[in-house]
């Protein structure tokens, strides 16, 4: 009988020994395609696939590894449990996501954003930033996620969240040839659109006379068409003005209103073009060498729409007002009228962004005696490109709006109505303003690492490792823009040379909300086509207004300004040693103790202005970072295991935090003494550095069966944060400059459970059901800035739930398989501020988030499986609260996303 663990490589069974238990994270880029134990009845081996079998490999690469970490990996090829990387993570104990657009696009581990990125244990980036959009990985693309909550000396260091390890296929995953692949459609239910996603792997390996060859090759292909709908209050909430009206008897002055109301669409199209290639080349067995490269893309096509209603601006009247029987210093709708110059403000802006990124990479593993040495040698080249062209229009009179500025219903928020004026007629409009945009960030980098591992056949210290690290980045970031506003000139938009206009279609799809939901404006291909006529119109519309201004308009292109550039190079210097322990004190007790040492070496150049003159400034820093880290592991029975972890990690500042370079305003001629303003970056800004403390408690109690309890604290130093200081500049004096500053500490601390079984015991079909279940608390506190007061408290650290979790409802019996995910974040903390006038600290904040996906999978065949997919199927709306005090509040915004429904076929021969 087979013993031991074993993973299913292309239908083979493989043993996993003890030594790639406990592989570095830089040396984990060979991972197994279909990682299941197997079951054992009597002689026969049963490999377990599907959910099953995904689940099993998460539990076994968590249960063996030194760190805390969890882990999702593809049930089959092509087949992670959500449609991207980004979407799977929101899935894992302790991870927490923010979507926007339709997608998810930020995650935090355990409350912190910093988690640095790798993909197949090697540093990935996009140009100017630290990691990578993890949203850009196609599901279809991947094996597997990890997500390290506690890392090791070996580990890639960058972020205090932790680590996310991106894994993908090599050949010698597979026994021989194999082709897989899947198409899918998908259709957008708010967008009313469909989309098509196709991936293909192909893989062979071969006996040869220089030894064993393999070459794989996987591309995917991603695409989605979005719509979010969302109605907003405006963030400014204050009193009328001295000179507004107010008609309405009984109603003094003494309340408080958002300044506007709107609607916004953001529509578009995106895709992701991905292909990743390894080839492997084993002329002995103790000897590997890989090639492999991945190409990553992004186009985004986005064509926004906005109208923006004002109930202050141009001084309009104020009738009909209603205000809150609960909060009489609160408004609950009223109707503005006979306002001057603003009224409504429409905008149609139309996106074009391109990334493009790609990474290749060498590397070795050498296997001789006691010591194993591998090698890998990476470059990575990433760019982003934009063009952003708008046109802004407005009604010719200011018409009479109906404001409620929280309806009943739909999830609350704003909405109004114009009882008297046709939103789609384009006679009722006159051109606001152009505005011409472009933006290019560069990032390239080379990276290089050595890496030793030395058994000395010690009981007490059974291996050593020691490792050597080198990168080389750049990131260059330029941007041009300009705006023509032309309201001066009141040019009715028919005139305006966009080409084509009509309605837009409408958002908000089977919900109640906004009656007025669309309007007459320029196409978005109209505006993209004429782009070169559009540029002209405002040069001659300027020449009218302001001739200094005109001459920006004379190119083709706007001008990248030398006082929005920023030029960074960075190296660093990395050593690393560890060794791993284990010794028995009537349990067996295993770790690992060890410490990385980064010297970082930067350069940042920019241009500052100083009374109008350009300054070109190029400045240094240099620090080094002891990171130590120790854990330990108390094995009480084979299932049951106690882990415990104490680390030191930090996230270094973004390059454009770090641009020296400062703009300062010019001084009042007619008012000498007044305060002086500037902006800049921050060269001295330090790293973000966390000591980290974790507890694990483990209990695997079958095949697909565990319970986990864990705790952890995060104490964290040098917070990054905008905010105003004066500052002494040479030649000038005093100047309140805003820029990013290292501030206050902060601490988050909590607790996390997790449980995974599926009901074997239950008779008959009902045996193939399973679930899912994890909770996490979290309580982060930071301190804030000492320039909101000395006794300003410690608040909630923006972006934290202190709750989230997930419940999975999962069946898998014979061609069967399905899911059904509920996911739950509670309300967050976006920001703070403190408003003069206001003696609380105040801000905005997000309300709790769900989300309910439904998968099914049925495989009519063996190398045919039919898919059908739903997801967000609740359709709740995303929703921002604003608060003008420490305890009154208006809906900031609500957004739709839709459904999104698929349906689709994977097959694998």
């Amino acid at each position: 009988m087979k013993t031991g663990i074993f993973v299913s490589v292309g239908g083979a069974l493989v043993a996993l020994p003890a030594a790639a238990q406990t592989e570095p994270a830089a040396q984990q880029s060979q991972p197994a395609a279909e990682e299941a134990a197997p079951e054992e009845t009597g002689d026969h081996t049963i490999v377990v696939t599907g959910l099953r079998g995904s689940l099993q490999s998460a539990r076994e690469r968590k249960r063996n590894a030194d760190q805390i970490l969890d882990a999702v990996v593809a049930e089959d090829i092509g087949k992670l449990p959500d449609n991207s990387a980004a979407e799977a993570l929101a899935r894992i104990t302790g991870v927490q996501v923010a979507r926007q657009v339709g997608e998810v696009n930020q995650v935090l581990v355990r409350g912190l954003p910093d988690a640095s990125t790798t993909f197949n244990g090697r540093e990935i980036f996009s140009y100017d930033g630290r990691n990578v959009a993890l949203q850009d990985f196609p599901a279809a693309a991947l094996q597997g996620l990890e997500v390290y909550k506690s890392t090791t000396a070996d580990q890639i260091e960058g972020g205090i969240a932790g680590l996310v390890n991106v894994r993908s296929r090599r050949p010698f995953d597979f026994d021989g040839f194999e082709i897989a692949g899947a198409v899918r459609g998908t259709y957008n239910e708010e967008a009313d659109k469909y989309d098509p996603n196709v991936s293909l792997l192909l893989s062979d390996r071969w006996e040869t006379g220089i030894g064993e060859i393999g070459a794989l090759l996987n591309v995917a292909y991603a695409q989605q068409t979005f719509l979010t709908s969302a109605r907003t209050d405006g963030g400014d909430v204050g009193q009328a003005g001295a000179d507004q009206l107010i008609i309405t008897p009984g109603v003094g002055r003494d309340f408080f209103f958002p300044e506007a109301v709107g609607v916004f669409y953001a529509r578009g199209k995106r895709w992701r073009p991905s292909v990743d290639g390894s080839i492997q080349w084993r002329p002995a067995d103790n000897f590997e060498v890989y090639i492999e490269g991945l190409y990553q893309g992004f186009r985004g096509r986005d064509a926004n729409d906005s109208a923006i209603v004002f109930t202050r601006a141009g001084s309009p009247t104020l009738s009909n007002v209603v205000l809150d029987p609960d909060d009489p210093t609160k408004v609950r709708s009223l109707t503005v009228s006979d306002g001057d110059d603003f009224g409504l403000d429409l905008q149609r802006s139309v996106n074009s962004g391109n990334t493009n990124t790609f990474q290749g990479a060498i590397g070795a593993k050498w296997e001789t005696g006691p010591a194993t040495l591998s090698t890998d040698f990476a470059y990575t080249d990433s760019r982003w490109d934009l063009t952003q062209y708008a046109v802004d229009f407005a009604a010719a009179s200011p018409p009479t709006v109906d404001i409620d500025f929280d309806r009943d219903g739909e999830g609350g928020g704003a909405e109004f109505g114009f009882p008297a004026f046709d939103l789609t007629d384009p006679a009722g409009y006159i051109v606001r303003g152009i505005f011409d945009r472009r933006q290019r960030l560069v990032g390239t980098g080379v990276q290089w690492r050595g890496d030793l591992q030395l058994d000395t056949e010690l009981s007490l210290i059974p291996r050593f490792d020691f490792g050597l690290r080198y990168t080389n980045r750049t990131s260059r970031g330029e941007n041009g823009e300009r705006y023509a506003n032309l309201r001066d000139l009141r040019i009715p938009l028919g005139e305006v040379p966009f080409g084509e206009g009509a309605v837009i279609s409408p958002g908000f799809r089977g919900l109640d909300a906004q009656p007025h939901r669309a309007w007459f404006a320029p196409t978005a291909d109209g505006v993209t086509a004429n782009i070169a006529a559009l540029r002209d119109f405002a040069y001659a519309g300027l020449l009218e207004l302001d001739a200094e201004n005109a001459a920006n308009w004379t190119s083709d292109l706007p001008a990248y300004n030398p006082l929005q550039a920023f030029d960074a190079r960075e190296k660093t210097y990395t050593a690393y040693g560890q060794f791993h322990y284990e010794f028995d004190a009537g349990v067996p007790i295993d770790g690992v103790v060890g410490a990385r040492i980064v010297n970082t070496d930067g350069r940042l150049t920019g241009t500052s202005q100083i009374d109008g003159e350009p300054v070109p400034l190029t400045l240094s820093q240099n620090y080094v970072d002891v990171l130590p880290s120790a854990s330990f592991r108390a094995q009480f029975t084979d299932n049951l295991q106690l882990r415990l972890s104490a680390t030191k990690t930090r996230t270094r500042p973004a390059f454009s935090q770090l641009n020296p370079a400062v703009l300062i305003s010019p001084a009042d001629p007619n008012n000498p003494g007044a305060d002086r303003f500037g902006s800049g970056g921050n060269i001295d800004l330090q790293p973000l550095e966390s000591k980290n403390y974790d507890a694990s408690l483990e209990y695997y109690f079958s095949d697909t069966g565990s319970a986990t309890l864990a705790i952890f604290r995060r104490d964290v130093t040098g917070f990054i944060a905008n905010y105003t200081a004066p500052e002494d500049v040479p030649g000038i004096g005093t100047v309140l400059v805003t820029r990013p500053r290292n501030g206050g500490t902060g601490r988050i601390e909590g607790a996390e459970a997790a449980f995974t079984t599926f009901l074997d015991f239950l008779p008959s079909a009902l045996s193939g059901l399973g679930m899912q279940a994890n909770v996490t608390y979290i309580d982060g506190k930071q301190a804030l800035p000492a320039e909101l007061g000395a006794d300003a408290p410690d608040v909630d650290i923006p972006g934290v739930s202190k709750w989230s979790y997930n419940l999975v409802a999962l069946y898998e019996k014979g061609p069967v398989s399905a899911r059904l995910a509920y996911n739950y974040r509670s309300r967050f903390v976006n920001f703070f501020f403190n408003p003069a006038d206001v003696d609380a600290i105040a801000g905005e904040y997000t309300r709790g988030i769900e989300r309910l996906d439904f998968s099914l999978a049925i495989t009519p065949v063996e190398a045919v499986t039919l898919t059908f997919e739903v997801a967000n199927i609740t359709n709740q709306p995303f929703r921002n609260v604003r608060n003008y005090t420490d305890t009154q509040a208006y809906p900031r915004d609500i957004r739709y996303d839709g459904r999104l429904w698929a349906i689709g076929a994977r097959f694998r021969f």
